[in-house]
């Protein structure tokens, strides 16, 4: 009877031996379930944030190259253009740029080959104007000078389509930039390259200021003269 008790007493303690070991291996794995779990977590947050992270980088700045100028450059400028959108940070062009809403300029040979006539219709707050005025042609140094109003204002052609004329202008080293087109309308892969130029400039959204074909002034039926201004109804 003993030894039955004894072989009784054996089988619940081999058999709680084994639940011991499996018990501790069951814990040792739910252990291990967090640590595995969280690593899972942290991966998937690092993968849902990466478009986060990419959206948050800053836009790539790719350089305003200057034109140098030669015997085509002159010829390519001349005939018409529609002012789009300009963003400066030189006080006076900034109140000019908030009460443009439309502006159509052209180029034609001056009295000499560095010099232009412009001729310029534009529709500021609520008044169409005509404006003739010269810029001068520097060679040497690939410039534009632009005298309106005694004021005198500077800048570089930048290289871009053909059909796009990108000017980055420099007044007591504020910088600006504007974009004109031949046509009314330019692609969005153009204006958003040129929103990024303006964005790494240093300009927000708000400080760019767009035209609208919608505020066209009518044609002039004449124009008056070197920087006289005609009024037009429309």
């Amino acid at each position: 009877m003993a030894q039955q008790a004894h072989r009784g007493w054996g089988r619940p303690t081999l058999q709680a031996a084994v639940y011991k070991g499996r018990s501790r291996a069951t814990s040792r794995q739910s252990r291990s379930l967090p640590s595995t779990g969280q690593a899972m977590l942290a991966t998937l947050a690092l993968l849902l944030g990466l478009p986060l992270a990419l959206a948050a980088e800053p836009p790539t700045c790719a350089p305003l190259v200057p034109v140098t100028f030669d015997n085509a450059t002159v010829p390519g400028l001349l005939g018409q253009w529609i002012y789009i959108i300009g963003a400066s940070k030189y006080p006076p062009h900034l109140v000019e740029l908030r009460e443009v809403k439309y502006s159509a300029f052209s180029f034609s040979p001056g009295s000499h080959e560095d010099e232009l006539n412009v001729t310029e219709i534009s529709r500021v707050n609520e008044t169409c104007m005509v404006r003739n005025t010269k810029i001068q042609i520097i060679q040497h140094n690939s410039t534009l000078i632009h005298v309106n109003d005694k004021v005198v204002a500077t800048a570089k052609l930048i290289q871009s389509d053909k059909d796009l004329l990108i000017l980055k202008h420099f007044n007591d080293n504020f910088p600006g930039l504007s974009l004109s087109a031949r046509m009314p309308n330019v692609s969005k892969e153009h204006l958003e390259e040129f929103k990024t130029h303006l964005h790494c400039l240093g300009f927000t959204q708000e400080e760019m200021f767009f035209t609208s074909e919608k505020d066209a002034c009518p044609l002039p039926e004449e124009t008056t003269g070197e920087g006289d201004v005609e009024p037009q109804l429309g």
